[in-house]
């Protein structure tokens, strides 16, 4: 029995918005069970943050279908609890406050004018596949995935491969279908990493 396009299109919207509950979910118990961030590039959380902003405001801008989109009010929340942590293991505690003021104030900034939206989101691809190397680049220096959790990036993995789907289906937007298929290769990437060096780390054992 095959699926309608309006069922694959519902399970998929359903299934992302499912996962993304979830997401971040292994990250943070991994980073509270041992009490440190080690492996996470701080950067490539405030890169990733920077680009879910960017995205979220797009869609509503412009008035995308909020299915299309739902996750990613969920998604910024688990990054800033994500962030709050890092800074914490890291004894930063105190530029959390600051980052919360910039994060705001470059919300608001956003919608100002529709050149300001159109401009970010044209850059918002480099942005978060940034976020991705800088991940990437955390992981080969140390040569250890650390507190890296490989099922909170499979699962971004798969929520890319679905968010192609509905694009195609829905607004067929040409700079939201590249930015996803990016984003599928480099999750892609980081998966594959922190499962080789998790591998390695435990033959060294």
């Amino acid at each position: 029995m095959t699926m309608s396009a309006d069922q694959v299109l519902h399970f998929a919207n359903f299934s992302t918005l499912f996962v993304c509950l979830v997401l971040k979910f292994p990250q943070i118990f991994a980073l509270i069970s041992a009490k440190s961030s080690r492996g996470i590039s701080l950067k490539s959380l405030l890169l990733e943050l920077t680009g879910f902003i960017v995205f979220l405001s797009y869609q509503s801008y412009y008035e995308y279908p909020l299915p299309t989109y739902l996750e990613y009010p969920i998604l910024i929340a688990q990054d800033a609890i994500l962030l709050l942590l890092v800074f914490f293991y890291n004894g930063n505690l105190s530029h959390c406050l600051l980052a919360a003021v910039l994060f705001v104030a470059g919300w608001h900034l956003l919608t100002v004018q529709k050149w300001i939206i159109d401009l970010a989101m044209s850059l918002c691809t480099f942005i978060s596949a940034a976020s991705k190397f800088a991940q990437l680049q955390c992981l080969w220096e140390t040569r250890d995935a650390g507190q890296v959790s490989a099922l909170t990036w499979g699962m971004a993995l798969y929520t890319s491969l679905t968010r192609i789907v509905t694009t195609l289906m829905t607004t067929g937007d040409f700079q939201v279908l590249a930015r996803f298929i990016i984003m599928l290769l480099l999750n892609g990437w980081v998966t594959a990493t922190i499962v080789y060096y998790r591998r390695g780390g435990k033959k060294q054992e």
